[in-house]
């Protein structure tokens, strides 16, 4: 990918060079943060999963009382249409949806929507290979069923995360396990049972891919998760677009299991990328 490749995003009902998408500062997503997002990745230049990302924007959109201005159908076209300009075979692309432009900077406005696409690097063979090392926080994100444009604790905690030598922030409340501030959490018991929290989170697209591949080979539960079923567990992993199957290898400095990306999370993983691949030859 050459640095000087020509991007382009889309925003007030047309596409333009990314250089030039500007949002007005009364828009409420820069007056008090008030928007919801969505973002899929490309492979060979196809959308994966691309109905469940739109099911789940129009459905934060909805939680948040913001009204998309394009029809479903319109959208796939606009999302073609930008993908195609850009011409990345893989990538990530971003759907925006912001409070609007407020007159006096609290209510909201007719909503802007936004769609960006940028290269997307995947976690490398290495990374899988290691696994990552995590810490923990107690918090819970408001209104958690919606993605939201709201990452203050998140961004807040990445200079604690990496004095700790870690990767990401875990959140739970009272001991009681959430998700990470992008990605869903999972585990697995000594049985090879895989468990998932249900509540306080939201439902990651690959999260439910996981589910799915994980129903057909072991046995999967979604529901209560605490601190003290990490300490006991036998792997634990992360699940989000960008991430697939990321193992963890470590929470708060106590290694999971024998500290080493366990066989469920890599099988999973495998089976995730295979998916991923039937999903553009079925195109």
């Amino acid at each position: 990918m050459l640095s000087n490749h020509k991007l382009y995003a889309y925003l007030h009902e047309e596409i333009l060079p990314l250089e030039s998408a500007y949002l007005h500062v009364s828009d409420l997503a820069i007056q008090r943060g008030y928007g919801i997002f969505d973002f899929f990745k490309t492979h060979h230049g196809q959308p994966l999963f691309l109905e469940d990302y739109l099911n789940r924007f129009y459905a934060s959109a909805l939680l948040m009382g913001l009204e998309v201005p394009l029809s479903e159908e319109e959208l796939v076209a606009t999302i073609t249409g930008l993908i195609q300009m850009n011409g990345l075979s893989e990538s990530g692309v971003k759907m925006l949806l912001t409070g609007g432009y407020s007159e006096n900077g609290y209510n909201p406005g007719p909503p802007n929507l936004i769609m960006m696409e940028q290269p997307l690097t995947l976690p490398s063979e290495a990374q899988v290979a290691t696994g990552i090392k995590v810490i923990t926080h107690e918090y819970v994100r408001e209104l958690a069923a919606a993605k939201t444009i709201n990452y203050i604790v998140g961004i807040k905690l990445i200079q604690q995360v990496k004095a700790k030598g870690a990767d990401d922030v875990l959140y739970h409340q009272k001991g009681v396990v959430s998700e990470f501030p992008r990605s869903n959490f999972f585990l697995v018991k000594e049985d090879n049972t895989i468990l998932t929290p249900a509540h306080e989170i939201l439902k990651g697209i690959t999260r439910k891919n996981v589910l799915e591949l994980a129903g057909k080979k072991y046995r999967v539960e979604e529901g209560t998760v605490t601190l003290d079923d990490i300490a006991q567990a036998k792997e634990a992993f992360m699940t989000s677009t960008t991430k697939r199957v990321l193992p963890i290898v470590e929470v708060d400095g106590n290694p999971i299991g024998d500290g080493k990306p366990g066989t469920v999370s890599l099988d999973l993983l495998q089976d995730l990328i295979a998916l991923e691949e039937a999903q553009i030859t079925a195109v």
